[in-house]
Formats: C-alpha cells, structure tokens, sequence
C-alpha cells in the first residue's frame, strides 16, 4: 500500500485544519492507522492512531478532545480533524499503516507516507 497524506497548511492559533491520508495499492481496512508528526528541531511523535475497523482510538495526551482520527474504509482514507490548533502543534504530519494493533511506537508501522506541514501562527 501507498499512503498520501494532504491537507496541512499555514493556519493561526484557534483554527481548525483536516489532514487527509489516501491509500492505494491496498485496502487500508486491512491496517491499524496512525498520524505522527515531528516538529522542528524534535523528534517524531505519536499522535493518533485508529484500528482497523475505527473502534478504537488512542490519542497523545496533549491533543485529546482537540483531534480526532478517523477512517472510511470505502474510501480507503483516513483523516485527523484538528481544531483549537496551537503554535506547538506545528509540525510535518505523517500518517503510518501498521498490520497489527494500536500502537504509540514508530518502528511498529510499516508504511509511511510523505509528511504533510501544518504550521500554527500565534
């Protein structure tokens, strides 16, 4: 499979923004999603990540009740909607397609795709 990720953006402090990963090549409903991001000078972090079938969800702390992922498995996409978006938000977005479970580390996903850059003015 190969992922896209789209929809980042130069955006301000409050404002909403919806990352969107396509797949190709394979059905993504046969992977656990995730979006990663690495922030300058930092080092690449878990954001979110879904199961295969959307139930179930985990989140970074510092994003809980602001994002939320999502998928539509007829449409082989996945999504994070982002809102009350904060100048520590800004980063290059990734998202991550892993055959096994939910999971926080990098390394457990086998797929990438190119990085999307949000960045969050004050």
């Amino acid at each position: 499979v190969q992922l896209q990720a789209s929809g980042g953006g130069l955006v301000q402090a409050g404002d909403s923004l919806r990352l969107s990963c396509a797949a190709r090549g394979r059905a993504l409903s046969s992977y656990v999603m995730g979006w990663f991001r690495q922030g300058p000078g930092k080092e690449r972090e878990f954001v979110a990540a879904i199961s295969w079938n959307g139930g179930s969800t985990d989140y970074l702390d510092s994003v809980k009740g602001r994002f939320t992922i999502s998928r539509d498995n007829a449409k082989n996409t996945v999504s994070l909607r982002m809102n009350s978006l904060k100048p520590e938000d800004t980063a290059v977005y990734y998202c991550a397609a892993d055959r096994t479970q939910i999971s926080r580390r990098s390394d457990v996903y086998d797929v990438w795709g190119q990085g999307t850059q949000v960045t969050v003015s004050s």
